[in-house]
């Protein structure tokens, strides 16, 4: 999720991390930055060493563990790939910190080596071990820390001094976090980037009584989730008027607002925080609203977005003014033999004419392979990304209701609402008479796989049939008809 600091809070930005100079929106115009083209052949001098590494990729997420997959499929990581990560654990998939990692301990939590990549696309469990029998050398916990793209070296946290022949930065991003001055900082206050923060969190959630939520976005919808499921008083805080405000219509937001109210959480929004106080044990005991009032916790997690994780790659020239280290169609950056993918990289978003960095774990997968497919072969064709999210909450076993919803395309436009939530709805977004997104809840298998082709061919739609609709399952078919007739046309 975008950090709330610099977030474009607008429907057409949906939980895209869109650039703020209109002069930046359209890529194809812009004269600032030039893509210089650099071929792969990485020539190794006769002093070849150790320390040279054809390919390297910094970060541990989901990106590397998919870019990984690609190098093998192509037979080019055996002896060639490093990936150098800040983890402890080799890459996994990382939505599930926030989804089946959380769930109480009698629930069957997930746990690795359950959700190592590529597990969450259906793909092989990239466990350490197969990255020892593919011959891709692991550096873990130890993060770069500095890069002199001259000399092509990397330098890490402990001193090791990397030199590459293509860099691929799939760094990813961190929490926003509260300042220390308002107590972001005081023990039990969790944000979650990773498993250690997880896993902190569920040491506090094991002997708490009372947890605030603060954010109203996937981050905290997911948390809050997860807290009823441990039997939790459960609060979640925000100060936009709905929940997911990047997304939800204010009628949908209101139907998710009373799910969680009948699983018991406390709903503040439109509320301010003045600061997080401490108990006479130094814990954190409260939340200070900006109104004056208190919300007592035990424990507090902050889900209030995230930034991306571009340090220590300003230093060296990478343009990151637009909100994460800019590159081209095909990934490559403004300096030659540098790559970036993932949340961490400011992409053309080919199908709205529009630059944007994704926070998803889809963008994530899909950038990955596409950089390093053309990286590796003769592959020139630019990425064509089309915009997809979702969220599963109340899964654990004994829930009464689980809920999973699918976004796909632009939330432009008007909007048609059909169904009553129980157990299925679906919103339309449609733009001069043009379906450009669409948002199922509870929908099947065949359902869900209706979705993407909707918003990638944008049919002419009959708004005024679509409003009169008598269930989802209706709507759909509408919408499909108008496809069918498009395709045919």
């Amino acid at each position: 999720m975008a950090s709330l600091s610099n977030s474009l809070q607008l429907k057409h930005g949906l939980a895209l991390c869109c650039p703020h100079s209109s002069s930046l929106t359209r890529p194809r115009h812009s004269s600032s930055v030039r893509f210089r083209c650099f071929t792969r052949n990485f020539v190794v001098s006769s002093s070849f060493s150790n320390d040279n590494r054809e390919f390297v990729i910094v970060g541990g997420g989901n990106a590397a563990g998919y870019a990984a997959r690609t190098f093998v499929e192509h037979g080019m990581a055996d002896g060639r790939l490093c990936i150098v990560s800040k983890e402890a654990y080799a890459p996994y998939e990382r939505p599930a910190l926030t989804k089946g990692y959380l769930f109480p301990l009698d629930k069957k939590p997930a746990r690795l080596p359950g959700f190592h990549t590529c597990v969450g696309s259906g793909g092989e469990r990239q466990t350490p071990e197969w990255y020892k029998e593919k011959g891709i050398e692991m550096i873990y916990e130890d993060p770069v820390t500095s890069i002199d793209t001259e000399k092509q070296t990397l330098t890490t946290n402990s001193g090791k001094l990397l030199k590459y022949g293509s860099l691929i930065i799939a760094t990813g991003c961190t929490a926003s976090r509260f300042p220390d001055t308002i107590g972001g900082n005081l023990p039990g206050v969790h944000y979650i980037r990773d498993v250690a923060d997880a896993d902190s969190l569920i040491s506090s959630l094991e002997k708490a009584r009372k947890v605030v939520i603060v954010g109203g976005g996937y981050i905290g919808m997911e948390v809050a989730a997860a807290a009823v499921g441990w039997k939790l008083d459960t609060s979640i805080i925000f100060p936009e008027n709905q929940l997911l405000q990047r997304l939800f219509t204010p009628s949908l937001a209101q139907r998710y607002e009373e799910l969680y109210k009948e699983n018991g959480v406390k709903v503040l929004k439109g509320a301010s925080i003045k600061n997080l106080e401490a108990g006479s044990d130094g814990r954190v005991a409260a939340v200070k609203l900006g109104d004056g009032s208190t919300v007592e916790a035990d424990a507090v997690v902050i889900g209030i977005g995230a930034k991306p994780a571009v340090s220590p790659f300003e230093a060296a020239g990478l343009n990151t003014t637009v909100g994460g280290i800019q590159v081209d169609g095909l990934f490559r950056t403004s300096i030659p033999g540098i790559f970036a993918v993932g949340d961490v990289a400011a992409f053309p978003l080919k199908m709205y004419d529009r630059m944007a960095r994704v926070e998803h774990v889809d963008h994530a997968r899909r950038s990955a392979q596409h950089c390093v497919k053309a990286l590796l072969s003769a592959r020139t064709h630019t990425y064509d990304y089309l915009p997809y999210f979702y969220s599963r909450v109340f899964e654990y076993e004994g829930s009464p209701r689980k809920v999973w919803w699918q976004f796909f395309g632009d939330n432009v436009g008007e909007t048609v609402e059909i169904g009553n939530f129980d157990p299925k709805i679906a919103t339309f977004w449609i733009d001069s008479g043009k379906l450009k997104g669409v948002l199922l809840e509870s929908g099947s298998a065949e359902e869900f796989k209706l979705l993407p082709e909707l918003a990638r061919n944008q049919p002419s739609i009959d708004k005024s049939k679509l409003q009169k609709a008598s269930s989802v399952e209706e709507a759909l078919e509408i919408a499909k008809a108008s496809l069918l007739v498009e395709q045919k046309a």
